[in-house]
């Protein structure tokens, strides 16, 4: 089937927008958000460079601590155009991993003793390599994780992938700003809460998410405004309860995810009046033991081309791995991989702002 009618046929029922790319706007641009970004300006009591922070806290520079998961993403095609999106993925978006490109992750991935492979996009299910590489990491031996929208699952071409991710044990997380309509849907937009619901459901009558089994069922949720996320202790014990009494939804946790000041959010934040407020807001809360722990320490992130970043949101940023290690998964070497130097950027703060954020959730 051909990749534009499957997105036609995954965006039915949702109601979608176009994207920063589609509309031409300066925020699609990686150097117009870097430059954005670094000309907020902050109280004087504040330092505003990420580097130096690092470097007060004891941690400058900031090195890698190896590689623990191998973070793949499959492209900007999405069936959703949700308005904090770091992607600036949706529909109108081409850019999906090809055969080749997959078999060289699988290759790679053969050679090393990495045990868990994220998979990520836009809604990485769309790329037409997705089932190619969960069932290769599985016959691999590897731990998979599936970074899923929910509403891809109830698409009529995708009819049997929730079946498919529950037969290859894959760790379903799940994005879900709220356990309510409204709030998910200003995010997501229209349509996506009630298509979040139907699809959890299914994937609890396959087991995920019940009575701690093999299948794991974790949901995402990111704040729906220029906020920093509540507790994740505090908020998962009412999410369970609410779930479980609002719509009799099982899941095994609760990731709190800080929106990162990058691509749609970045551009909300600038249109809304909110940047600096939010900016300073991120600054002020860094958090040294969050710092110390975030997620591209022991992640190395590989674009739907192959290239290698220390993280997704550099990848979006176009940061490429630093000086002396490679920059494509074509020339990997895992001695110069293991203990690289991090790119940062004002954009990090995000991962640092009080708890911390990480793929994982919070950090301390």
């Amino acid at each position: 089937m051909e990749t534009s009618h499957l997105i036609s046929s995954a965006s039915q029922k949702l109601k979608v927008l176009p994207t920063l790319a589609r509309r031409g706007d300066e925020m699609a641009q990686p150097e117009a958000q870097i430059k954005l970004l670094n000309s907020v300006e902050l109280p004087d009591d504040l330092d505003p460079e990420f580097d130096r922070q690092l470097k007060g806290a004891g941690l400058a520079p900031l090195t890698a601590t190896g590689v623990e998961i191998l973070q793949l993403n499959l492209g900007r095609v999405c069936n959703q155009t949700c308005s904090h999106c770091h992607v600036d993925a949706g529909p109108d978006r081409t850019e999906v991993m090809t055969r080749e490109t997959a078999e060289l992750c699988m290759s790679v991935l053969a050679d090393t003793d990495i045990p868990t492979v994220d998979i990520t996009g836009g809604a990485p299910e769309m790329c037409p390599e997705f089932r190619y590489l969960v069932a290769e990491s599985r016959r691999l031996g590897r731990h998979v994780i599936d970074r899923c929208n929910l509403t891809i699952l109830m698409a009529r071409p995708y009819a049997d992938l929730a079946e498919f991710l529950a037969e290859n044990e894959v760790e379903v997380v799940c994005s879900l700003p709220h356990y309510r309509q409204s709030n998910t849907d200003r995010q997501r937009g229209d349509g996506v809460f009630d298509l979040s619901i139907a699809a959890l459901k299914k994937l609890n009558a396959l087991g995920y998410g019940r009575s701690g089994g093999k299948l794991k069922l974790v949901l995402v949720t990111n704040p729906v405004g220029a906020f920093l996320p509540a507790a994740q202790a505090a908020l998962e014990q009412d999410w369970k309860r609410e779930m479980k009494r609002l719509h009799d939804i099982d899941f095994d946790n609760l990731y709190c995810i800080t929106n990162l000041p990058i691509s749609r959010y970045l551009e909300w934040l600038q249109s809304s009046g909110n940047l600096e407020r939010y900016m300073e807001r991120l600054v002020s809360a860094f958090n040294p033991v969050a710092a110390a722990g975030v997620m591209c320490r022991n992640t190395l992130n590989v674009g739907w081309e192959g290239e290698l970043y220390d993280c997704d949101f550099n990848q979006m940023l176009e940061l490429e791995l630093g000086f002396g290690a490679p920059r494509h998964l074509r020339d990997f070497k895992r001695d110069l991989i293991d203990k690289r130097r991090i790119v940062t950027g004002r954009h990090c703060f995000g991962c640092t702002a009080g708890a911390g954020s990480s793929c994982g959730g919070e950090l301390s």
